[in-house]
C-alpha cells in the first residue's frame, strides 16, 4: 500500500496557516522602572474559572497568577522565590513539613492572611478538587495550624521536600477561607471575581471582552507593582490578535497563541520580542488521548496502531517547521533527572499499523473503513487544530474513519472530562518539572470525575498506580529517580494515551514592556516588576 502524508495545503485549508516561530536573545537594559501606566494582554480564549488553587491551567495563571498568590514562585535562576511562605522544613521520615507563612499579608478585601487560609485550601480545594493536586495531596491527613503563621503539613506516607516545593508554584496559590468557608466551592462568586495577595486587585470580568486588574496599593511587597493597570482582552480570532498587537493595542501574547506564520513576520519586527525565554519550566507536548470506554480503543493493538498511523517527525518539519522533536512517552528528554532512553516506542509505520489492525480483528468494510471515532479539539492554539486535523488524515490511510469537532475550550472540558462524550482527543500537557506533578496525573486512576487534565480515559491499572504513588512518595532522591524508567516503560506499553512532541510555548512581547520573561514561569507568574515605557 502506498503511503500519503496528508499534505500542507490539505491543513492549511481546514486548519490554517503556521510557519516557524523564532526565537530571539534576551536583551537587558539597565533602566530606573517607570511607574504607572496599563498594558494589554491577549487571550485566546475565555477563562471560566480564575481560581489558580481550583484550576491549575496555563490560562488560567496568566490571568490570575496577578491576583492570587502561591507559596513560592521561581527567580531568574529558577530557584524558589519565598511568596507566602518564608521558609520550610521537612522531617527526617518525610511526613511532616513545616511551612513558615508571611506576616503582614492582606487579602484584598482588608482581613489578615494567616495559616487558617492555607490549612482550608490545602483541604478543601488542593486535596478535593484541584486537577494535579488531588493525585499529589492523596496522602495528606491534616494541616495544623498551631499559629497565624505556621502550617504544619501531614501525611500517612512520605511527601518528599523536592516534591512538595517544586510543584508549590504552580500548585500551591491559596484562597482566602472566608470567602469560600460554608459555600459551593465549585460555584463560588469568586472564582470569576477572585480576592487575593497579590499586586494587583481583581476590578472587572466582562464575558466574552476583558478582564481588569488594577495596583494592589496596600501589597505586601512595598513599591510594587510598577503597573496601575492590567487588561487581559480575549480575541479569539487569531488574525484579529495579530493586528491588535502590530497596532499596538495589545502588547502581548503568551504560550503560542498567535498564527505560526505571523509569529515567525514579528519575530523578524523591530518593535517586538519573539521567543521562548521565560517559558523553560513548562515546556508541553502534543497528546492523543484514547477514551477506553469504547470497545476498539479498549484494545490496546489498536492504541498502537494509531500512533504506528501517524507521522510526527513529519508533522513537526513539514507543519511545525522543525519547532520540536518527537516524544518517546510522558517524560521529555529536557527533564534529564527523570529521562531515560529506551523505552517501547511506535515509530510511524503504516505497514505495522494496518497488521495491529487486523490482528484485534477489525478489518476493512465498506470503501476501506473499519471504523468510526469521534475526536474532540480543543482551541488551545493554532497547533493543536493543525495536529487534530494531521491525525484524522493519517488514520483515513488505515481505514479509521475520524468526525472531528472543534468546540470551545468550556464545552472541551467538559465532555471529556465529566461527561466522557469522546473517542479520541487532542490536546497540550506542561511537564512542570517533575513527572509527578503533572504527569503523572494522567495515568493514574482515581481522580474525582469533571477534573480536568488527569486520567478520565477509563484506564484503571492498580500496578502502575502503585509505581506512580511509590515513585512519588520516595523520599530518597536517587531512588525517584531509578523509579520511573521502570514505570514508564509499563504506560508505554499500554499507552492509555500518548504524548506526542516535545515543543516550546513561544510570547510575542513589545519591546515597551520591561523587565519582562525574566523566570522560568513568567507568563504564569506575578508581573509585580514588570514596567511599562510608553
Amino acid at each position: 500500500m502506498t503511503t500519503t502524508h496528508p499534505t500542507r495545503r490539505r491543513l492549511l485549508a481546514s486548519a490554517g496557516a503556521l510557519a516557524m516561530a523564532a526565537a530571539l536573545p534576551a536583551t537587558t537594559f539597565a533602566q530606573e522602572p517607570r511607574r504607572g501606566g496599563t498594558i494589554t494582554v491577549h487571550m485566546p480564549q475565555e477563562q471560566r474559572i480564575l481560581n489558580p488553587a481550583l484550576r491549575a491551567s496555563t490560562g488560567v495563571y496568566v490571568i490570575a497568577s496577578k491576583i492570587m498568590e502561591p507559596l513560592v514562585d521561581l527567580n531568574e535562576k529558577g530557584e524558589l522565590e519565598p511568596m507566602l511562605a518564608t521558609s520550610w522544613e521537612g522531617s527526617a521520615d518525610g511526613k511532616t513539613i513545616t511551612i513558615k507563612l508571611r506576616e503582614g499579608v492582606k487579602w484584598h478585601d482588608g482581613k489578615p492572611f494567616t495559616s487558617a487560609d492555607v490549612q482550608y485550601t490545602a483541604m478543601e480545594l488542593w486535596k478535593k478538587h484541584l486537577n494535579y493536586g488531588t493525585a499529589l495531596h492523596s496522602a495528606l491527613e491534616a494541616v495544623d495550624t498551631p499559629d497565624a503563621h505556621t502550617a504544619i503539613f501531614r501525611y500517612s506516607r512520605p511527601m518528599p521536600m523536592d516534591l512538595f516545593m517544586g510543584a508549590a508554584p504552580d500548585l500551591g496559590y491559596i484562597a482566602p477561607k472566608h470567602v469560600y468557608e460554608g459555600t459551593n466551592i465549585l460555584d463560588n462568586p469568586a472564582n470569576v471575581a477572585p480576592i487575593g495577595t497579590g499586586p494587583f486587585k481583581f476590578a472587572q470580568y466582562e464575558r466574552g471582552q476583558y478582564v481588569i486588574a488594577e495596583r494592589n496599593p496596600d501589597y505586601w511587597r512595598k513599591g510594587f507593582p510598577y503597573l496601575d493597570k492590567i487588561v487581559w482582552r480575549f480575541i479569539t480570532d487569531k488574525a484579529a490578535a495579530t493586528a491588535a498587537i502590530e497596532a499596538g493595542q495589545v502588547h502581548m501574547s503568551n504560550y503560542s497563541s498567535l498564527p505560526l506564520a505571523d509569529i515567525d513576520r514579528l519575530g523578524k519586527d523591530a518593535r517586538f520580542e519573539v521567543s521562548s525565554r521565560g517559558n523553560e519550566r513548562q515546556p508541553f507536548q502534543n497528546t492523543i488521548e484514547f477514551n477506553l470506554r469504547r470497545k476498539e480503543l479498549a484494545d490496546v493493538r489498536v492504541r498502537r496502531a494509531i500512533i504506528h498511523a501517524v507521522d510526527t517527525d513529519f508533522f513537526i518539519e513539514n507543519f511545525l517547521y522543525g519547532n520540536g522533536k518527537r516524544a518517546h512517552g510522558p517524560i521529555p528528554s529536557v527533564s534529564t533527572n527523570f529521562y531515560k532512553a529506551g523505552a517501547p516506542d511506535y515509530a510511524f509505520d503504516v505497514k505495522k499499523a494496518n497488521a495491529l489492525l487486523d490482528e484485534a480483528g477489525f478489518k476493512r468494510g465498506a470503501g476501506g473503513v473499519r471504523f468510526s471515532l469521534k475526536m474532540l479539539s480543543p482551541p488551545f492554539g493554532e497547533d493543536i487544530p493543525l495536529w487534530s486535523t494531521f491525525i484524522q488524515q493519517s488514520l483515513q490511510q488505515v481505514g479509521i474513519k475520524v468526525e472531528l469537532q472543534r468546540p470551545d475550550a468550556a464545552t472541551y472540558l467538559t465532555a471529556v472530562y465529566r461527561d466522557w462524550d469522546y473517542d479520541l482527543s487532542t490536546g497540550w500537557h506542561i511537564y512542570r518539572a517533575d513527572p509527578a506533578i503533572s504527569t503523572m496525573v494522567w495515568y493514574r486512576s482515581g481522580s474525582p470525575k469533571g477534573t480536568a487534565f488527569t486520567n478520565q480515559w477509563g484506564w484503571v491499572d492498580p500496578k502502575a498506580d502503585k509505581m506512580m504513588d511509590d515513585a512519588a512518595f520516595e523520599i530518597d532522591p536517587a531512588k525517584r529517580k531509578a523509579a520511573y524508567p521502570e514505570l514508564v516503560n509499563l504506560l508505554n506499553t499500554e499507552v492509555p494515551l500518548w504524548m506526542a512532541t516535545e515543543r516550546q510555548f513561544i510570547s510575542v512581547t513589545s519591546k515597551k514592556l520591561k523587565n519582562h520573561h525574566n523566570n522560568p514561569r513568567w507568563p504564569s507568574s506575578h508581573w509585580a516588576d514588570l514596567w511599562f515605557e510608553p
